[in-house]
């Protein structure tokens, strides 16, 4: 059993398209795509929200561990999978090893999010709280699958994209999407697969809508690496704990190198206030990194004018004492 997958070629639209059968009947898809009256006004753009949080953890990853698991599932029985996670990484993998009856263990980092540890335990996995930050974590999760044998999947994991990818295929499909005429996607980034998903999807579809990453300024590594065309390290002091990492990633970092459109950093005030904005006129609560792409069409606004926007909403896995803090400041 190999430490980690060996690289492979990222996934053609027909690998995608693929995925979406596997996942139909085992997930609630589509995800809903919902225009926003009052998100388009005050931003004077044709606004639709991606709800990737209407799913069973609460966040757009799901679909990428539901079909990884599926399709090792038969070679893991004896041994199971591995993986580090700031949150609803970990979550993904714990819902998808129980869905495919595998064990799973999960790495997070000393005070991660506690609803989503939580969570992680409820759905059958084994928790292990290592290190300050997601890297320690990470480290430790590659030591402990290489002792036991088990499958690390990594948050930046070829596997997991075909699954990732679906979501874009719902929105851009020209013979079923739900907006095929989108002109510009907003995507929070963490690892980066959810930004590689709607790359992958629209160059497969050769659908002409642009494609942003936003990430926090707090924690710039991904956006960093894109800029320099290289993978480097930056501090990691963001409160939001979904785009929360020290390091680029390497598979994914060579799919946005050439073919994302621009990468926007916000500050974390910016986010907490997009958390509340959402709340207020769009009556959705999301947490952080879910609200990092309105956080990044605020600070855009001018280029956003008259556009059709999509805003991925990755995550809705927000803590009442986060929330507690974010209205008491807005």
């Amino acid at each position: 059993m190999t430490e980690r997958a060996p690289e492979a070629a990222p996934p053609g639209i027909e690998e995608i398209r693929r995925a979406a059968g596997a996942l139909a009947g085992l997930l609630p898809l589509p995800t809903p795509l919902v225009y926003s009256p009052a998100l388009s006004e005050r931003l004077e753009a044709h606004v639709s929200l991606k709800l990737e949080f209407a799913n069973p953890i609460g966040a757009f990853k799901l679909r990428g561990g539901v079909f990884l698991a599926g399709e090792l599932a038969d070679e893991l029985r004896s041994t199971g999978l591995v993986t580090a996670s700031t949150g609803n990484h970990g979550q993904s993998i714990a819902y998808a090893a129980g869905l495919h009856g595998l064990r799973a263990a999960v790495f997070v980092p000393e005070g991660a999010n506690p609803d989503k540890v939580a969570s992680m335990r409820r759905l059958g996995a084994e928790v292990r709280e290592q290190g300050a930050r997601f890297d320690d974590a990470n480290a430790a999760a590659l030591e402990f699958a290489a002792e036991r044998g088990m499958r690390y999947v990594a948050v930046d994991e070829p596997l997991l994209l075909p699954g990732v990818a679906t979501a874009a295929l719902e929105v851009l499909d020209p013979h079923a999407g739900q907006q095929p005429d989108t002109e510009l996607v907003i995507v929070p980034l963490g690892a980066g697969s959810g930004a590689c998903g709607w790359i992958l999807t629209r160059e497969g579809l050769g659908a002409a809508c642009e494609v942003w990453a936003v990430q926090s300024a707090q924690a710039p590594a991904g956006h960093d690496s894109w800029r320099e065309g290289r993978i480097v390290q930056r501090p990691d002091a963001t409160i939001a704990e979904g785009v929360a990492t020290g390091t680029g990633f390497e598979v994914t970092q060579a799919v946005l190198r050439d073919r994302l459109d621009d990468f926007l950093l916000v500050e974390d005030e910016a986010i907490a206030a997009a958390v509340v904005e959402l709340l207020e006129h769009a009556h959705l609560l999301v947490e952080l990194a879910g609200a990092a792409p309105l956080a990044a069409a605020n600070q855009a606004r001018e280029r956003l004018r008259g556009r059709r926007v999509v805003l991925v909403l990755s995550g809705a896995n927000i803590t009442l004492a986060q929330l507690r803090t974010f209205l008491a400041t807005d």
